[in-house]
Parts: C-alpha cells; structure tokens; sequence
C-alpha cells in the first residue's frame, strides 16, 4: 500500500505528465501479456509516447488539479495514459488506435486531454484516425501536384499529335 507522500508524488507526475504532453490518451486495457504491453511501449517510446499505468483515482485528482472535470470521460477498469511529448499531436491517440485494432477487445481508447481540452471517447477515436503530418504533407502534396500532371499529360499528348501531323 502506498503512503500519502508516494500518492501526491504520483498525482505531481500525472500532472506534469497531462499538462506538458502534446496531447494524452486514456487507455483501458484488459487481459494483456506482459509480452504484448512490453512490445508496445517500447514501441510508443519509440514514437515519443510515454505510457504510465495509474490508479484511476490518482488519475482523477491530477485532471481534478488541472481544472477538468472528470465526469466526462468515465474512467473504467484498468487504466493508463498515452501521452505524446513529440511534435505529432494525434502521434499518441494513432497509436493507440493501432494497438488496439491489434490486440482487438484487450486495449481502447476511453477518452483523453488534446489541445488543453478534455475529450471523450469518440472525440479522441476522431482524432485517433488523423494521419500524421508527414502523411498530410504527401497527400498535400499529391494534391497540388494532380492537375500540374494532367496538364503535363494534356501538353505532352498534344505535342505528340502535332509531331504526328508534320511527318
């Protein structure tokens, strides 16, 4: 059993966690091996996603601390927060998502904190399915250069015809 010092040393932590993460994700996960969540995290760390385990009470007074009301995401069974600390503010929430497409009906997503603002399930499940930046820029980019192709395409065949009627 924890003290109550150990206890506000977890909270301070969640705190600091929640406050200076890009964004976070409540995760509820059940029945998974201590290979598959050892996997995982490594995997998020890798991504620049940190993954703490936390009694759901010490997580509802470090969101109680930051002003949100806890109410609105209902935290059930166990629980942990993803919580990206790299540029990529959906990077926690995908992966997470991926994860649990993966280890399907083991680990979802409950709810979490983006942009300051505390979410719910479906909220975050949105934003779960935002690509990352470097995916928009290449659709961006396909994008922009669509019609400069067709045009090269249309230029290209014309050019080929006129050549065709000069011979």
């Amino acid at each position: 059993m924890k003290t109550r010092k150990q206890k506000e040393e977890i909270v301070e932590k969640l705190k600091g966690t929640l406050k200076d993460g890009v964004s976070s994700v409540f995760v509820h996960f059940t029945d998974l091996s201590v290979a598959d969540e050892t996997a995982m995290r490594r995997h998020l760390r890798s991504e620049s996603v940190s993954y703490i385990v936390a009694k759901k009470t010490l997580i509802r007074r470090a969101l109680e601390s930051l002003g949100h009301k806890h109410e609105d995401v209902p935290l059930k069974g166990e629980v942990a927060i993803a919580t990206g600390i790299g540029d990529d503010v959906t990077g926690a929430a995908r992966l997470v998502h991926e994860f649990g497409k993966k280890f399907a009906g083991k680990l979802s997503i409950l709810g979490g904190l983006f942009e300051g603002r505390l979410m719910g399930q479906e909220e975050m499940q949105e934003i779960a399915t935002i690509p990352s930046i470097q995916v928009l820029r290449g659709m961006f980019a396909n994008v922009i250069n669509s019609p400069i192709q067709g045009l090269v395409i249309a230029l290209s065949a014309i050019a080929e015809a006129k050549s065709g009627q000069q011979t």
